[in-house]
């Protein structure tokens, strides 16, 4: 079987942190897809600096941002859901993280969102995630430590 291609996927995103009083602060962050794990999304938060030392990092699955544009989505630590505007439409998708050290709440562009997902679907639609998966190498991994 050969190899799928390995392609990533990279969009800088202007996101705003709600906090606990209601008022927002703008945040940087960047969303990543990468083909070699498709069933995931990373959301790099730049916390300030210029380097990767100053970025916050979180991995789910892309899944969950799909399921959170129409709906609530996700139970624990991270949970997406459509933000209603005055028209009763969504301008905006929720993202709630919890961790040991705090919570946060962003809300993100949602027209922003979809375009990285339609990105995204271009080289791993729906359902075909598997296909791009090393099962080999996946299973290497697993039973290395069994030999």
């Amino acid at each position: 079987m050969t190899a799928p291609r390995h392609t990533r996927i990279r969009t800088q995103l202007g996101l705003r942190l709600v906090l606990p009083d209601g008022a927002v602060l703008p945040v940087s962050a960047s969303l990543e897809y990468e083909t070699s794990d498709p069933y995931a999304v990373q959301v790099t938060f730049h916390t300030g600096g210029g380097d990767d030392d100053c970025a916050v990092v979180w991995t789910f699955a892309r899944q969950l941002i799909i399921d959170g544009l129409d709906r609530p989505a996700g139970l624990g630590d991270v949970r997406v859901w459509p933000v209603p505007d005055d028209h009763h439409s969504s301008t905006s998708i929720a993202l709630a993280l919890c961790s040991p050290s705090g919570e946060a709440l962003f809300e993100i562009p949602r027209d922003a969102l979809t375009a990285f997902l339609y990105r995204t679907y271009d080289e791993v639609p729906i359902g075909f995630e598997d296909r791009h998966v090393d099962m080999d190498a996946e299973l290497k991994v697993l039973l290395r430590d069994c030999v």
